[in-house]
């Protein structure tokens, strides 16, 4: 299906605006491995004019500024960029289709999702409203006190490929609602629908300098927008090593941050379940999105009595996952992002084998796939909890298989994580899943 993706500049004080020194770095279809675009490679000098203009949003018309404004103000303005993403929904899933390899389905589901998303906050933009000077009651009536919400200022918010507009709204909408001015920084891995939200924004006349938009690679436009002192909060999707360094920059000058980082997460499945219920829950645990999911419960915990028969029932849910083209009518599983991730997939796959694993399905190139970053969903058995597949964080879809025999036993393999993110647990036993659910545990690093 021919897309044709729009040549877009960055997005700074409403307008679009060339990057300083001239740079775009290629888009790449995962699917056919072709180029399809460009986008604008933004540094810190763009930066440096994406946190000026957000600054003056905050303080340019005499008290009349976005930070001010009554939050049922900031809502017309939310709610009128629901309408137009909805007005556009078609169009935007298939840009975000070429460029993340997600299903072309799950795509409008997640631009659904982008609509809801700001229509959500807008409702909580009103709501501000009615909250503020909200009295706070003293034992001395000499003295009267009361609550006042108030932004925090200039927000950078830096988020991943793996769901590019769905993710960035989650940062965006809030934002705006609160009445902060924010720097969005999407991947440079799929930004295509970020730029479109830009276009988006400049269509419904939102206040110039309030979102601005920057792509570009992290070191060179991340790293100084998560640096910068005239940016009051961060506010950071993706890996934990990245995390970590905007934690340590953001460190030095005491600046709030909030990071939602990788993970490992187990689904635990206990001996009384329906077979084939629990297989398909799996797998969809699993293999959504290419699995490419932070919270992927990519760890099988099983027990050793149903083990057998229930990766037979696994395997035969995989051999049904239509691999394909995002655009073709029914598929469920994609190419995984770039050919870097794509090499990082297989190298984490062969690993496990050179290890000791087994690869009990998949794990390779799918037969009638010659070109894009295809990978089968992969089912790993015979591993221990010191192999590479069992520790770290794949991204891509990969299933890693242990068994128990006892729900103590089940546990312990669940909490044997430096992540903490997510887990689930199937059984017909509502008060075992409760108990299950509700164990915590300290981690040690």
């Amino acid at each position: 299906m021919a897309v044709q993706v729009p040549s877009r500049q960055l997005f700074i004080d409403g307008e679009w605006r060339e990057p300083i020194l001239k740079k775009r770095l290629p888009i790449i279809n995962p699917a056919t491995e072709e180029i399809i675009g460009n986008i604008p490679a933004a540094t810190a000098e763009d930066v440096e004019l994406a946190v000026a203009a957000a600054r003056r949003a905050l303080s340019r018309n005499k008290g009349k500024d976005w930070a001010t404004a009554p939050g049922s103000a900031r809502a017309k303005y939310l709610r009128a960029i629901a309408a137009k993403v909805t007005e556009r929904k078609t169009e935007l899933a298939k840009l975000e289709a070429i460029d993340c390899g997600k299903p072309l389905d799950e795509a409008v589901w997640d631009i659904e999702d982008v609509a809801g998303c700001f229509e959500y906050y807008a409702d909580l933009a009103e709501g501000l409203d009615a909250k503020q000077k909200a009295p706070v009651s003293l034992p001395m009536e000499t003295f009267k006190s009361y609550v006042l919400k108030e932004p925090i200022g200039v927000v950078g918010l830096i988020t991943p490929w793996n769901y590019p507009l769905l993710m960035a709204t989650w940062k965006v909408a809030p934002s705006l609602a609160a009445g902060c001015a924010a720097i969005l920084k999407p991947s440079e891995l799929a930004s295509i629908t970020c730029l479109e939200l830009a276009e988006v924004c400049r269509e419904v006349g939102l206040p110039p300098g309030v979102l601005n938009i920057l792509t570009g690679l992290g070191p060179e436009a991340g790293a100084p927008l998560a640096s910068h002192p005239d940016v009051d909060k961060i506010a950071f999707t993706g890996s934990s090593a990245t995390g970590s360094k905007i934690m340590a920059a953001a460190a030095q000058m005491v600046k709030p941050v909030s990071l939602e980082l990788g993970g490992k997460s187990p689904i635990i499945v206990f001996e009384d379940v329906d077979l084939d219920k629990a297989a398909e829950w799996t797998a969809f645990g699993c293999f959504w999105t290419n699995g490419q999911i932070c919270s992927a419960t990519s760890r099988l915990i099983v027990h050793e009595n149903i083990v057998r028969e229930f990766l037979d029932r696994l395997v035969k849910w995989t051999k049904n996952i239509k691999i394909s083209d995002p655009f073709e009518e029914g598929c469920r599983l994609g190419p995984v992002v770039s050919g870097g991730q794509y090499e990082k997939v297989l190298k984490f796959i062969s690993t496990a084998k050179s290890e000791g694993a087994t690869i009990l399905s998949g794990g390779v190139r799918p037969e009638h796939l010659k070109k894009g970053f295809f990978v089968e969903p992969t089912i790993i058995t015979d591993v221990t909890t010191s192999m590479q597949i069992w520790r770290e964080e794949v991204f891509g879809p990969v299933l890693c298989v242990k068994t128990f025999s006892t729900e103590e036993e089940a546990l312990e393999l669940a909490n044997d994580t430096h992540y903490g993110l997510g887990a689930a647990v199937i059984s017909n036993d509502l008060e075992r899943c409760d108990r299950v659910s509700k164990v915590r545990v300290v981690y040690s690093r």
